[in-house]
């Protein structure tokens, strides 16, 4: 909400104007009908407009806000000294498909209570706080960001400390398109419980411990109980028919 005071030579008024950021920059920057802009300087941000002052880089014009969506921007750092923002233009409409990071209520409703499926708490302090998190790290299955198609399965509970190292496994993996073992956990017997190391368009991110540990424990234990009941098959056989 912006306050602009007016002054004339009788009356001092108040307006409200309900402005976010974006259209307070769309206003000063004018865009045409192909979401084309002049150059705005950030000097222009005063006033009204001094919300738009960019100090720790301008969350308001990030590659995640609502204006990025939208739009293309192109900053300019080169004519002052430094590595500050001087000015900024967009350059089009952002034709890209965004991937929602919102999760339906009832999903989160759920999940909130439940403790971490990683480390076992749903605490109070911050790093033990439940968060719900997107199984797949990756966050490119428009399905899952359409609210109306999410599912249950699709999301897990976990506490902020395992979400931040979550995040940072996932976003290595991206990068090398090599998957996480849980074997860098000590007594995890297995790698994966489905697929290798190597990521694949096919699998996505089934198979690997940071997806759904909890599949992961269930598939391991299976997998032991089978080997197991074939060892002891082989042991007493062996045992019976010594000669076979």
């Amino acid at each position: 909400m912006i306050i602009i005071y007016s002054n004339t030579n009788t009356f001092l008024f108040l307006k409200v104007i309900n402005m976010t950021k974006q259209d307070l920059f769309l206003e000063l920057a004018k865009p045409n009908k192909n979401g084309e802009s002049r150059w705005v300087s950030s000097s222009e941000f005063i006033g009204k407009y001094k919300v738009l002052q960019l100090g720790n880089g301008g969350s308001w014009c990030r590659a995640s806000s609502s204006l990025a969506k939208e739009y293309k921007i192109e900053f300019d750092k080169g004519i002052t000294s430094g590595n500050s923002i001087d000015r900024i233009r967009l350059v089009g409409f952002n034709d890209k498909k965004h991937f929602n990071q919102n999760i339906r209520k009832d999903i989160k409703d759920f999940y909130k209570t439940k403790n971490c499926v990683m480390l076992g708490v749903n605490g109070q302090s911050e790093n033990t706080k439940i968060e719900i998190d997107h199984k797949d790290g990756r966050k490119d299955n428009h399905r899952i960001s359409d609210l109306q198609s999410q599912k249950l399965l699709d999301f897990q509970p976990l506490s902020k400390a395992a979400n931040d190292i979550k995040r940072q496994i996932c976003k290595k993996c991206k990068e090398t398109n090599k998957r996480w073992s849980a074997k860098n956990i000590k007594g995890n017997p297995y790698d994966f419980y489905v697929g290798d190391e190597n990521y694949s368009e096919e699998l996505g991110c089934k198979g690997c411990y940071q997806y759904d540990p909890v599949e992961y424990r269930k598939v391991v234990v299976r997998k032991i109980s089978e080997l197991s009941a074939k060892e002891a098959v082989d042991v007493v056989f062996k045992k019976l028919y010594p000669e076979d």
